[in-house]
């Protein structure tokens, strides 16, 4: 009988073509274009601790720290092809090591270390580069938004509920809630930042290593606030990756929001947001167009953040508690493209803002034909005629119906009205006269009397404002400590490295 066991006539040769052109040379290339800079670090930082703990003897590590150096000034990764010889990036730099320095000494800087924990710690480098990067451009979005909102404190605008016309404010008072939601936002990515900045270094495989290895040591040398405690963890909890994508889909999806307002505000019928000639576009053929087409831009590049975001969230679903291939070099190029789109919507949402401005005779016409001040006028009528909340509310609403109904305003065709509202449900006139009651209807008198935590008037958004300017202080003051303590960590690894190669 033919033996058919097929490890025993299994002559086929690695890689398979198929498998070499559809995983590993994608894979390859990802490697090269994202984390050389990252395996670079990696390899000096652990070479440097297996010095000082021991493990390999000074003259040896010299040796091995003398061809990664010649490897770094000799070979460009941007010219590499892959060709199957060797599996991925990482074995590419130990067959050069091996041709420079010998099998045996080359194969000691792996000592105590899986290509597992170096794959996480790489993707964890280059999402804090990435973090930092993008943190940088949204405060300067938050700083945009607050000038913007200190600008506009007193500039009146229509608010809206369900896309009709609902309470006069002011665009100050509108953008500090959108502030308000991107400084949470922020917050949500220093949070995810303090995920990111665990080491994995020292978990090899799963469990860590026999040898006296020195796992804050290299967490340091690589610029990370400490090693992430259990090393099954640092292989299989791949919170680093959905924690910061998660941001980003909260950030986009918050800053969508603010957009689409922008958009439904540049409309010909609300038109209260001017949008300057230099962020306009003009039609090819209707010659009165002018398209405020950057909005728009923002609108589907914010979606597309968000989506990108998602999907890398979406990967990690329902996948096993271990190291897998799901969370790695695909999937984390794959999300960096989340940062791509969502840096062209920070960098044009700020430059969008601080060059809007508010239509005053536009929001005066919205304010005027929809009645949105007589919501002062119910509460007037409780604080200055005594009466209940709800009856106030009727005799206001009877007022508005009849302006409403005859194509007025409020302010000039209110008072008669709002009279003969008030003489049917109360039996008496009211003390409130003609003037009294353009002052009450008025929407300047309507922000000021709003004078609450939290309100529109001036008290209010002057501690807002100062409030905010201390939440960006705080950022940049945090950020401030998290690049110098990246670059002591650099030069640290620098000065420890270069004196294993006797350049020192």
């Amino acid at each position: 009988m033919a033996d058919t066991n097929p490890r025993l006539s299994d002559t086929s040769s690695f890689p398979d073509p198929v498998y070499k052109d559809t995983v590993l040379r994608p894979l390859f290339d990802g490697a090269k274009g994202h984390h050389v800079e990252a395996f670079r670090r990696i390899d000096r930082a652990h070479l440097v601790m297996l010095v000082e703990t021991g493990i390999l003897d000074r003259d040896v590590a010299a040796r091995i720290a003398g061809a990664l150096d010649a490897i770094d000034r000799e070979i460009d990764p941007s010219t590499l092809v892959y060709t199957g010889e060797v599996e991925d990036f990482f074995f590419l730099i130990e067959k050069e090591l091996k041709a420079r320095i010998g099998v045996d000494i080359a194969g000691r800087l792996h000592t105590a270390r899986s290509r597992n924990d170096i794959d996480h710690t790489l993707f964890k480098l280059g999402l804090k580069e990435k973090i930092d990067a993008l943190m940088v451009k949204a405060r300067a979005l938050l700083a945009a938004m607050i000038d913007a909102a200190d600008r506009n404190k007193a500039t009146l605008i229509v608010a809206y509920t369900h896309g009709q016309p609902a309470q006069p404010s002011t665009f100050g008072h509108y953008l500090s809630a959108a502030i308000e939601v991107l400084i949470r936002d922020i917050e949500r990515f220093a949070e995810a930042r303090r995920i990111v900045d665990l080491s994995s270094m020292g978990a090899a495989a799963i469990t860590t290593s026999g040898f006296p290895i020195d796992r804050a040591r290299v967490a340091q040398l690589l610029g990370f606030s400490a090693a992430q405690r259990n090393s099954y963890s640092c292989i299989a909890a791949v919170d680093y990756t959905t924690s910061t994508y998660s941001a980003i889909e909260l950030m986009f999806l918050h800053l969508g929001r603010l957009i689409q307002d922008f958009q439904f505000w540049t409309s010909f019928e609300v038109g209260q947001i001017y949008v300057p000639n230099a962020l306009v576009q003009i039609s090819s053929i209707m010659p009165q167009k002018r398209n405020p087409v950057p909005i728009e831009h923002l609108r589907h590049l914010a979606s597309q953040t968000f989506g990108r975001a998602r999907t890398v969230i979406d990967i990690m679903h329902n996948t096993p508690f271990t190291d897998m291939n799901d969370s790695e070099g695909e999937t984390q190029g794959m999300g960096y493209e989340a940062f791509t789109s969502a840096s062209r919507v920070l960098d044009l949402l700020a430059a969008l803002i601080a060059q809007i401005s508010i239509d005053p005779e536009r929001v005066d016409q919205n304010i005027r034909r929809s009645c949105i001040t007589i919501t002062e006028l119910a509460d007037s009528l409780v604080r200055i005629e005594g009466l209940s909340f709800r009856e106030a509310h009727e005799i206001a609403a009877a007022t508005a119906r009849s302006v409403v109904a005859g194509k007025g305003d409020l302010p000039s065709d209110g008072y008669g009205p709002f009279v003969e509202a008030f003489q049917h449900s109360v039996g008496r006139k009211p003390s409130v006269d003609l003037e009294k009651f353009r002052e009450i209807v008025s929407p300047e008198h309507f922000v000021k009397v709003r004078d609450r935590f939290g309100g529109p008037a001036p008290e209010p958004m002057q501690a807002a404002l100062s409030a905010y300017r201390e939440r960006l202080a705080a950022f940049e003051a945090e950020a401030e400590r998290a690049a110098a303590h990246e670059a002591k960590a650099a030069a640290d690894l620098h000065e420890r490295f270069t004196a294993l190669t006797g350049a020192l």
